[in-house]
C-alpha cells in the first residue's frame, strides 16, 4: 500500500523528543513492508545532513519551510484566540500549517496514487480534508490528548496560563472531537488516551500502539553501581519535565539528603531552561544540558526518579531507564500505561506520588541491593518483551494493512 504520511515536526535525529523518537521509529519499520512518502517541515537547527540522512529511512521525503513564528503582543494573542474561537483549531496546531504544504498534500491526495494517510501527531490533522475518508484510508497517531493535558495541568495547578487554559479547555474539547470525526483509524499509546479519543469518535476503530524502546541504543547495565545518585532524564523546556525537575529538587531531594547526606541528583537532557538551569546551584545537584548517551547516565544512577505530576500517555523516559536496568521510583503518570505493580504482575517499578512515598521508595532501594536487581532484571525483562520499535511497528503496520472498516486487535 502506498503511505502519504505527514509531520510537520521534523523527525530526525530521533533524539530531540518524544514526538521525533516515536515518529521515526515507526516510520523507519512501515518502510520496509510499504512505501512511505514523508511529508515534514525543516525549523531552525535542521541541517542538509539531517535532511539527507532521514531521507534513507523512507520511499520519498518532502521537506517544505517551517512557517515564521508570528510576534507575541497583547492584540497577536487576542487575535489567536478569537481565530481558535471562531475557525475552531488552536494557534498551536495553526503554527504549523503551510498554504504550500497544503497545496503538495491536496495535489497527492487527489492524483490517486496513495491508498492511505497517516498524520504523524495529531497537529497534522490540520492538512486532511474532511472528505478524504471517501477516497482512501485516514489514520491519526495522537501522541497525547491536548483536551486532556490541559484538563490535567488546570486540575493539578501546574498550568503555565490557568486564566487562558479556563477559557480554551471547552474550545480544546470542541477541536479534538471535531478532528477526530474525520478518521477512520486512531491511533493512541495508551488505554487512558484511548478512552478519551473513543468520546470524541465511538464509530472510529481506536488502536492502542504503546511506545517503544531501542534496546540495542539502551542496553541492559552490567553492574549494580550502589550508592546513592538520583538520575532525572528528559528534554529540559518540556513543561511537563520542567515541573518534575523542579518538584524533585525543591522538595524531594532535601528529605531524602537529610538521611543520606552524600546524595546527589544529575538532571540529564537537552536545552534546560533558565529555571531547570538555577536548580543546579543546590547543593550536590548538576544540571548537564545535553550529553552524548543518556545511557551512560542511567548505567551509573542508584536510582531513576521519574516525578511527573503532568503529562499523558507512555514516558519515553521511563522505558529507556527500565530498558538501561536502572531501577525506577515513578508516578502514576510516569508510569501510565504500565504494569509494574498488582497481584499478578512482577514488581518492575516502585509507585510513588507524594513526597513522603517518594522517600520511602529512594531510601528501599537505596538500602536493598536485591530490591534493585529485581528491579533491574523485571523492568528490562518487560522492556524486551512489550516495549520494542519492532513490537510498535508491527502492530503500526497493522493498522495501516487492514482494509477499511476492519479494526486490528491490538
Amino acid at each position: 500500500m502506498n503511505v502519504l504520511s505527514l509531520s510537520a515536526t521534523f523527525p530526525y535525529p530521533p533524539s530531540r523528543g518524544g514526538t521525533q523518537v516515536r515518529t521515526f521509529n515507526l516510520l523507519k519499520y512501515l518502510n520496509h513492508y510499504h512505501p512511505i512518502t514523508l511529508v515534514t517541515q525543516r525549523q531552525a537547527g535542521v541541517t542538509d545532513e539531517e535532511i539527507e540522512a532521514l531521507r534513507s529511512y523512507v520511499s520519498k521525503l518532502v521537506v517544505f519551510d517551517r512557517p515564521p513564528a508570528l510576534k507575541g503582543g497583547a492584540l497577536t494573542k487576542a487575535k489567536r484566540f478569537a481565530s481558535f474561537f471562531l475557525g475552531g483549531r488552536p494557534p498551536s496546531v495553526l503554527s504549523y500549517y503551510s498554504r504550500e504544504m497544503q497545496a503538495w498534500v491536496d495535489e497527492a491526495v487527489n492524483s490517486g496514487e496513495y491508498e492511505v494517510i497517516t498524520c504523524e501527531h495529531s497537529v497534522n490533522e490540520t492538512f486532511v480534508r474532511p472528505n478524504w475518508g471517501d477516497r482512501l484510508k485516514t489514520v491519526v497517531n495522537v501522541h497525547s490528548s491536548i483536551f486532556g493535558t490541559c484538563q490535567q495541568q488546570l486540575e493539578t495547578e501546574t498550568a503555565e496560563h490557568p486564566l487562558r487554559d479556563r477559557l480554551n479547555l471547552p474550545l480544546l474539547f470542541r477541536y479534538e472531537n471535531r478532528y477526530c470525526q474525520k478518521f477512520s483509524h486512531i491511533v493512541v499509546t495508551t488505554p487512558e488516551d484511548g478512552a478519551q479519543m473513543k468520546q470524541f469518535n465511538p464509530d472510529s476503530c481506536i488502536m492502542v500502539i504503546p511506545n517503544g524502546v531501542d534496546v540495542e541504543l539502551f542496553p541492559m547495565r552490567s553492574q549494580d553501581p550502589g550508592g546513592h545518585r538520583l538520575t532525572f532524564v528528559g528534554a529540559m523546556d518540556n513543561i511537563a519535565n520542567i515541573d518534575a525537575v523542579t518538584f524533585l529538587v525543591r522538595e524531594i531531594y532535601p528529605q531524602v539528603r537529610s538521611r543520606y547526606p552524600e546524595t546527589t541528583l544529575t538532571l540529564v537532557g537537552s536545552n534546560p531552561v533558565a529555571e531547570v538551569q538555577q536548580l543546579g546551584q543546590v547543593p550536590g545537584v548538576t544540571v548537564t544540558g545535553r550529553v552524548p548517551s543518556m545511557t551512560d547516565y542511567l548505567h551509573q544512577a542508584t536510582v531513576c526518579v521519574v516525578s511527573m505530576r503532568i503529562g499523558y500517555g507512555i514516558k519515553n523516559k521511563t522505558l529507556e531507564a527500565m530498558a538501561a536496568g536502572t531501577p525506577v521510583v515513578g508516578s502514576d503518570a510516569a508510569l501510565e500505561g504500565l504494569e509494574v505493580d498488582g497481584e499478578t504482575v512482577p514488581r518492575r517499578a516502585l509507585r510513588a506520588n507524594h513526597v513522603a512515598e517518594y522517600v520511602e521508595s529512594i531510601s528501599h532501594l537505596f538500602e536493598n541491593e536485591t530490591l534493585r536487581q529485581d528491579l533491574s532484571q523485571q523492568g528490562r525483562s518487560y522492556i524486551e518483551e512489550e516495549f520494542t520499535w519492532q513490537r510498535a511497528g508491527q502492530l503500526y503496520e497493522r493498522a495501516i494493512a487492514a482494509q477499511r472498516g476492519v479494526c486490528p486487535e491490538t
